[in-house]
């Protein structure tokens, strides 16, 4: 699959081949891939996201359980996702529209940023990074008790 340039100096090649590009190249709802974290670790990783010079956060699910988020990443990315603790789900469109007022591709779940009030995908290099910060800052607090 051919991707644009993306305006993230950070991003790199992953092992699957491609260079992520914070966007989903595709037609909305034509594949981007979903990583699920615990939400602790997720809701620090989109206040790192949303505080970041230019790097930007793309739409992001939570359960209704409020026990984890989902970042959408562009396609691709699950084939290389190695991130502990996350995991990277392939959705080849199925149930993931990312028009301006979607519904929520699974039953019990909701947009915590929703698509049309965020980037179209999260980058996986960025997300990646955003993760191990957050997983640094929990660490620390929880170490301070």
């Amino acid at each position: 699959m051919e991707t644009s340039q993306s305006s993230v100096s950070r991003a790199v090649p992953t092992a699957a081949g491609h260079t992520p590009t914070g966007e989903c190249a595709e037609p909305p709802g034509a594949g981007c891939d979903v990583v699920t974290v615990p939400a602790r670790q997720g809701l620090e990783a989109v206040d790192i996201l949303r505080r970041g010079a230019g790097d930007g956060v793309g739409p992001v699910l939570h359960d209704d359980g409020c026990d984890t988020l989902g970042f959408v990443v562009p396609p691709g990315t699950a084939a290389a996702w190695d991130v502990p603790g996350s995991t990277c789900t392939e959705t080849d469109g199925r149930g993931l529209s990312l028009d301006a007022h979607p519904e929520p591709p699974v039953d019990g779940s909701d947009w915590l940023l929703p698509p049309g009030e965020a980037d179209l995908a999260t980058d996986p290099a960025v997300l990646r990074a955003a993760l191990g910060e957050a997983a640094r800052l929990i660490r620390a607090a929880d170490d301070c008790r």
